[in-house]
């Protein structure tokens, strides 16, 4: 049995502490899933299951995948549940739904992933036994649950500079690698590639109509390699990461409708890809760099592929660090790398909204290759701890 994506949307990114700042996760991913379905053609009511991903879960109350599902209209009746894979989330949803309903337990699925990065919120340990003296430490859960290596209790990019350091991946390349990710999502957006999956926020005012949030916030046009040089290193001074060459912090969602091609066709639905192959990696480290290229090659084995047989790569673009390397370690050279990976920009530019990021690439990856007029293609994406997922999609050529 085949899946297909049969449509999906997802919401501007909003910069931390941006237009979205109002917004819980739920709220944002209940606007993502509404049109998904209204673009799909699909009734709320026909939804049977529900999977979104959100990594940053501390206060925003019981299974947030629900309420952003009833926020979308679906009804009570239909089951959801909230998937924490950190940065791999989105795009484990996605596989998640494919998996369900290979096996025959669904036939119409919604996957993806909501963060609201800027409502996290701090955290008191200890406090429930209560102080008796001295001073008090308070945690950010977005930093200590979303951005903290789990083994080392590091930041994710002191633990990237680290690795970066040993695999000599150069400042230069990597600003090279950031600045382009601006100047592609800065073309983009302007020549309105990103309209077809973008699902515009009414942000409500005291007085008068409510605004429409319509773009992503973070891209910065005026980006290049030089600017990006006269930045300090963020991690270690002697370091080559910057916060240039990392991913933003950001709010936002996305989702997709996930249909066996059998009930697509039985209700007369066209659908953007199919759903191929999953890959799903680990270790031997915890290091970020290789994860992404790892679970491509796990995925294109099941399905007897070579990284040649991709006709586009989404990365996730974490840091820069881990775009250049795992482009590298497909066997890309420079000017495949230009030409398929990443071309309309990543995470550095449009921003990196944890939980929601894996479904967002895998989206716009399958509408690139529609707009291409068809294709194969693999979305990949690190994940802290050392882990990887990999997406194959494919649009058949028309």
């Amino acid at each position: 049995m085949t899946s297909v994506i049969v449509s999906g949307a997802r919401t501007p990114m909003g910069r931390l502490q941006g237009s979205l700042k109002d917004f819980s996760a739920a709220d944002l991913g209940g606007v993502a899933i509404k049109a998904a379905l209204e673009r799909a053609g699909v009734s709320p009511e026909q939804v049977q299951y529900v999977i979104m991903g959100q990594v940053l879960q501390a206060g925003a109350g019981q299974n947030p995948a629900r309420p952003a599902a009833v926020k979308a209209g679906i009804p009570l009746t239909v089951p959801a549940i909230t998937i924490n894979k950190v940065c791999l989330s989105g795009v484990d949803a996605i596989a998640l739904a494919d998996q369900l309903i290979r096996a025959g337990e669904f036939d119409i699925v919604v996957a993806g992933g909501q963060e609201s990065m800027t409502n996290a919120p701090h955290l008191l340990p200890k406090s429930r036994a209560g102080y008796k003296y001295g001073s008090i430490e308070v945690l950010d859960s977005m930093a200590w649950d979303g951005l903290t290596d789990s083994f080392e209790h590091i930041a994710m990019g002191e633990s990237t500079e680290k690795f970066a350091g040993q695999a000599g991946l150069s400042r230069a390349d990597q600003d090279a690698f950031s600045a382009r990710s601006h100047q592609r999502a800065a073309a983009a957006a302007k020549n309105g590639v990103f309209d077809a999956e973008i699902a515009a926020v009414e942000i409500p005012q005291r007085k008068g109509d409510p605004i429409v949030f319509s773009a992503d916030e973070g891209i910065r046009p005026d980006t290049t390699t030089e600017s990006l040089a006269k930045l300090r290193p963020a991690f270690d001074k002697a370091g080559t990461i910057t916060a240039g060459s990392s991913s933003q912090i950001s709010d936002g969602a996305a989702a997709v409708v996930v249909m066996s091609k059998a009930k697509a066709e039985e209700l007369g639905l066209t659908w953007i890809a199919e759903i191929g192959a999953h890959g799903n990696v680990a270790g031997p480290d915890n290091s970020l760099l290789p994860q992404p290229a790892n679970a491509i090659q796990h995925a294109l084995g099941k399905e007897g592929l070579t990284v040649a047989d991709l006709d586009l790569i989404e990365i996730n673009e974490a840091f820069a660090a881990v775009g250049v390397h795992s482009a590298r370690a497909l066997g890309l050279s420079e000017d495949e790398i230009d030409a398929k990976v990443n071309v309309n920009g990543g995470a550095i530019a449009l921003g990196h909204p944890i939980g929601m990021s894996g479904a967002r690439i895998a989206l716009h990856l399958a509408l690139e290759l529609q707009r291409r007029g068809g294709g194969v293609g693999a979305a990949a994406l690190c994940g802290g701890g050392g882990q990887g997922d990999a997406l194959i999609v494919r649009v058949p050529k028309a």
